[in-house]
């Protein structure tokens, strides 16, 4: 009798545990580009083709699957290619609402979405993610201009970023 409680019970998809990959992380995650500039090839390998080049470091990317030492990786507008493991960081960033056409996104002062302006960041602009609550993320936003650098820290609401999972806490 309990054999037949047990079966059911693992067959709902709420209670299965996480994916996970070869290095036994969870698949997808999150992830940074650890250095630039990084070649993003069409297979998990040095013999593959390269597809594009990432030029930045801590660009946030997604990483899908796993294949020995190689991540496949998912960028911001879909587009899917593989790096070695050793280029990618754990540490979080995001951008700001990518999908929105000229809209300025608010970095607040804290979590309510009545408090005051930090500053006001352009769509696709990146941020270094400390933590999220499961609807609120703490950031740091950075802007250089003129040979400085002006960083403002504040909180945005989980869904205006990309680089976060719906309700993930950490």
């Amino acid at each position: 009798m309990r054999a037949l409680l047990i079966i059911p019970l693992l067959l709902v998809p709420g209670l299965a545990a996480a994916a996970e990959g070869p290095s036994g992380l969870p698949l997808p995650r999150f992830a940074t580009t650890r250095s630039t500039p990084i070649n993003v090839r069409v297979g998990p390998g040095t013999k593959y083709g390269v597809a594009w080049v990432y030029v930045k470091a801590g660009t946030p990317v997604e990483i899908v699957q796993e294949f020995d030492t190689w991540r496949k990786i998912r960028d911001f507008d879909g587009s899917e290619g593989w790096v070695h493991q050793n280029l990618l960081s754990g540490k979080r960033a995001g951008l700001a609402a990518p999908w929105r056409n000229g809209e300025q996104i608010p970095l607040l002062a804290g979590r309510n979405p009545e408090g005051g302006v930090r500053a006001y960041l352009g769509p696709g602009f990146r941020v270094d993610i400390s933590k999220c609550d499961g609807a609120w993320c703490e950031v740091s936003a950075t802007s250089r201009q003129d040979g400085g650098a002006s960083t403002y820290s504040g909180y945005l609401p989980q869904t205006e970023l990309w680089g976060v999972y719906k309700g993930e806490k950490f």
